[in-house]
């Protein structure tokens, strides 16, 4: 995916504690802090663990791998910059190493997508400064 100049949707805020989850992305990784402690991952990202309350956390790349579990069509545009995307896909990922990740699925239809369906993580160039982290069907090429 390329970079679009006139890209107007809503941008995530990038902090000191997500900050190493932008860079990631924007070199096409797929990273999330890991729990040295315990090796549980966090995720939502947060300063500390939260199953054993340990803050000594390591980014770790993952697989971008994974299988969709739940997913929701978007009839309507919640803000007036998606009016065009309507209807869109937000799909529930389980990853590989064991925790879901909301984004959306890329080049499926809702009449295609469905539970168990292998994805893999692709990489939306839409700032100089954002790259978001999205989905599609494992095995498909790149439109």
């Amino acid at each position: 995916m390329t970079t679009d100049p006139s890209y107007r949707k809503p941008l995530p805020t990038i902090t000191s504690a997500n900050e190493p989850f932008w860079t990631a992305a924007k070199a096409h990784v797929l990273k999330l802090p890991r729990c040295s402690e315990c090796g549980h991952w966090v995720y939502p990202i947060a300063p500390m663990c939260q199953h054993c309350w340990s803050e000594n956390l390591a980014w770790q790349a993952l697989s971008g791998r994974g299988t969709i579990s739940s997913w929701v069509v978007f009839h309507r545009a919640f803000d007036p910059s998606f009016a065009a995307d309507v209807p869109y896909l937000v799909v529930e990922v389980n990853l590989e190493e064991g925790m879901r990740f909301l984004s959306n699925i890329v080049d499926v239809s809702a009449a295609e997508i469905y539970a168990g369906m292998p994805v893999e993580a692709v990489f939306d160039d839409v700032t100089a400064a954002i790259t978001l982290v999205k989905f599609r069907q494992r095995g498909q090429s790149m439109q």
